[in-house]
């Protein structure tokens, strides 16, 4: 039977639900003890992986911290404790630690494969709210995740349990994230396809233009000219070189409206004299957010990629590392 939504304050209701979870959440603060020492020793040793299972909604709390682990530097994965009975125990190796999800510690699913677990020999880490449970005292470390009541009215609904063991589990890769010395760049590599694995792994080289793209002219030019150039290649900008093709100077939009102010004669007129003298450079080598930090500083909206000989290579403007999500 639904009540009428009328009769039901659903602002009333939900911050009832934040609080319950709220404060379960600060009593685990307190469980944080030396199990919690010990359960993160022996992660940090496992030479193989971790092994996260767990049944139900335990299960999907299980599989998220498998995914924040494997992120964080410690390799680890989730398997369903009801296929590993059938076939999939054979994933767990002699090297790995094994996670446990239970909020009882009573799930049959998962009691059932502590005797292969021993014999396996593997180290057990169990998360339960019962630490008189099965697993609880077969487990070479039980970690409490016990809570007071569920935010569920009927106290049924695991929701207040479900938030404590990810936030257990949170705690547990992030002391070994720092344990292991995990930088932004450990992260970049398994985050390869994310803003920051763009920002700390994409190179100038990946995004600039290089061959017939870059534009480019002579220092003897006529202004009138280099600005075709500047059409056709759609930068903003130009090179300027001279008759060894090193770079000597660079042209952009914003040099072109100052040179129009000054009335000067855009056909009888050689590029060298108005161009900007050199202008900022960047290798290919470097990460493309280098550049952006160069632009930034600088105040500009392109840049020249030069190698060790001062040859112009590439160029590169904002709307490309814009379009490669650097920016």
């Amino acid at each position: 039977m639904h009540k009428n939504s009328s009769s039901c304050n659903f602002i009333s209701l939900g911050q009832a639900v934040v609080r319950i979870e709220q404060q379960a959440i600060s009593s685990l603060v307190n469980k944080i003890n030396q199990d919690f020492a010990k359960a993160c020793e022996l992660l940090l040793a496992c030479e193989g992986r971790i092994v996260v299972i767990g049944m139900g909604k335990s299960g999907h709390i299980g599989s998220k911290i498998a995914a924040t682990l494997a992120s964080t530097g410690s390799p680890a994965f989730f398997v369903h404790p009801g296929e590993a009975s059938h076939g999939d125990l054979g994933m767990i190796t002699n090297k790995d630690v094994v996670l446990a999800l239970s909020n009882s510690g009573e799930t049959n699913e998962i009691t059932s494969l502590l005797p292969v677990i021993k014999r396996l020999n593997v180290p057990l880490i169990s998360l339960t709210g019962n630490p008189k449970s099965s697993l609880a005292n077969f487990a070479d470390v039980n970690l409490d995740t016990s809570v007071e009541k569920e935010a569920c009215p009927m106290n049924l609904a695991p929701t207040a349990s479900t938030t404590v063991s990810l936030v257990m589990g949170d705690a547990l890769a992030v002391s070994l994230l720092e344990a292991k010395g995990f930088t932004e760049n450990d992260f970049a590599l398994s985050h390869p396809g994310g803003s920051l694995g763009r920002r700390l792994l994409l190179k100038v080289e990946d995004v600039m233009h290089k061959g017939d793209q870059i534009p480019l002219v002579k220092e003897h030019t006529s202004i009138s000219d280099t600005l075709l150039e500047m059409t056709n290649k759609r930068l903003g900008m130009t090179c300027i070189v001279d008759n060894n093709e090193m770079l000597c100077g660079i042209f952009t939009d914003g040099d072109l409206r100052r040179t129009l102010a000054n009335n000067i004669d855009l056909n009888a007129t050689q590029i060298s004299t108005v161009m900007t003298a050199k202008g900022k450079t960047i290798g290919a080598e470097k990460l493309a957010a280098e550049a952006l930090k160069l632009m930034e500083q600088n105040a500009i909206s392109s840049l020249v990629i030069t190698d060790d000989n001062d040859h112009p290579v590439g160029a590169l403007n904002m709307y490309d590392l814009l379009k490669a999500g650097v920016v």
